[in-house]
């Protein structure tokens, strides 16, 4: 599906190749002024370069971590880099960037050093196989987490998992773990649609799990490390009480429906071709 045949709503952006494209699939890395941390990562993923293009997604960080000669040197195809803020602002954008590029699956993770790099061959396995969404797991069995905050722990065993859970139609046990992997099939699905403006911040990552089932598509669950520092600042989007209070109306809203794909011009729903 064309992205024309969409409501396709991507932030403004710049896309600095830095490389040609190479690979069939792309790796999507969020960063904002994460210093070394991005540069320890990138430098782990320099090994898989080769098996998928990199691709950051920035918000003009100010501490010279994506400097595009660095970020050569580590192997990245393309620098995204976006004024508008917000997480989602930056899925979004990398998510047309990667759809426009004709790639046929994404992974995505943050660029602050908590994820285990060593999953991503896993991922990209897991969509040759044909499975259209690929949700990273610290809590299943062989995965890892190491330092999380008390309150996010409970917050997603308790009240973010069983919601999403429920409505999704299929158990989830780390549903806010942005290290994933998604099929151009499932992301260019007209039901879908996650290249709207309405996700900015916390909402695309939840939507996009929320939908994958219900819309016919394969999910699985594969296990990862996420570990926390165990000193100094905390890496997270998710910092203060009124952050808190965000996600959790975020939340409400993707399981009561509230970001679906709208309907076609016919003012019918739009089904799966």
């Amino acid at each position: 599906m064309h992205p024309r045949h969409l409501t396709w709503q991507p932030p403004d952006f710049e896309a600095i190749e830095l490389l040609p494209k190479r690979t069939r699939y792309c790796i999507v890395v969020t960063t904002w002024n994460e210093g070394d941390r991005l540069r320890g990562q990138l430098a782990r993923m320099l090994e898989l370069s080769g098996l998928a293009d990199i691709v950051i997604a920035d918000w003009h960080s100010s501490d010279g971590s994506t400097d595009p000669e660095l970020l050569r040197g580590h192997g990245v195809r393309t620098l995204l880099v976006t004024d508008e803020g917000g997480l989602g602002t930056a899925i979004r954008m990398s998510l047309a960037y990667a759809i426009e590029q004709g790639y046929e699956g994404v992974v995505t993770l943050d660029g602050n050093g908590k994820d285990g790099v060593q999953a991503i061959p896993e991922f990209l396995r897991r969509l040759e196989d044909g499975w259209d969404f690929v949700q990273g797991s610290r809590f299943l069995t062989d995965g890892v987490h190491a330092n999380t905050p008390l309150d996010r722990h409970l917050g997603i065993r308790l009240i973010v998992s069983p919601l999403l859970s429920l409505t999704a139609r299929r158990r989830i046990t780390d549903p806010t773990n942005g290290f994933r992997a998604m099929s151009r099939a499932y992301l260019t699905d007209p039901g879908l649609q996650p290249i709207r403006k309405v996700f900015v911040r916390f909402n695309l990552q939840l939507y996009l799990v929320y939908r994958a089932v219900p819309l016919g598509y394969r999910f699985i669950e594969i296990p990862v490390v996420r570990r926390y520092p165990s000193e100094g600042t905390i890496p997270t989007k998710i910092t203060d009480l009124r952050t808190k209070l965000l996600f959790v109306a975020e939340l409400l809203r993707t399981v009561l429906g509230r970001y679906n794909a709208p309907p076609n011009r016919c003012g019918e729903p739009i089904e799966r071709p």
